[in-house]
């Protein structure tokens, strides 16, 4: 159990490594966004590429980060039932949850897509825009970046489930615990 433990933990720690690196992303899509407005309104101007760049950027920082959203629980929940429930149910619901909806689900976008990020890969995939950015492709392989981590943290959660169902929850460190209604709020 102790090795799940450190699975758990290490999960934890690599999906809140990439947010906290992803997040700033946002202020380089605010600077973009500042830009592309100034050259567009102040010189009458506009670079397409960089159009394209804020809204990369936000594809990018979005499907990077859905892993740590999965971990800090900032996902949407029927919290109506969730919320009040104890501490062994909410386990049960999120092992559930993961092996019956968040893992398939996970497969399902690696499979569908796999087709569509290979094409825009072997094509050299670029921007629709004429002067847009080059490497649609990159972008489009955050698909695959999107369902890995969530994927990873799905596993993590099911591994919290399993340690809290059988009773070892105290191998997990204390931001990694459920939470009871009226903590941490």
């Amino acid at each position: 159990m102790s090795f799940l433990a450190a699975i758990v933990k290490a999960i934890g720690r690599f999906n809140g490594f990439l947010g906290q690196i992803l997040a700033w992303l946002s202020l380089g899509i605010v600077l973009v966004c500042f830009t592309v407005v100034v050259q567009r309104y102040l010189f009458s101007t506009s670079l397409i590429w960089m159009q394209d760049l804020y809204v990369w950027l936000n594809g990018a920082m979005f499907m990077g980060i859905a892993g740590f959203a999965l971990l800090r629980d900032d996902h949407v929940r029927v919290d109506i039932f969730y919320r009040p429930a104890t501490i062994q149910r909410k386990a049960m619901i999120d092992l559930f949850g993961v092996v019956v909806f968040l893992l398939p689900f996970c497969y399902v976008v690696i499979l569908y897509s796999w087709t569509y990020v290979m094409r825009s890969w072997s094509l050299g995939e670029g921007s629709a825009n004429f002067g847009g950015m080059p490497g649609l492709y990159i972008l489009k392989s955050f698909i695959f970046v999107f369902a890995g981590v969530v994927a990873l943290q799905g596993l993590a959660m099911a591994g919290r489930s399993i340690l809290v169902l059988s009773g070892r929850e105290e191998l997990l460190p204390a931001d990694l615990r459920y939470r009871l209604p009226g903590e941490g709020e």
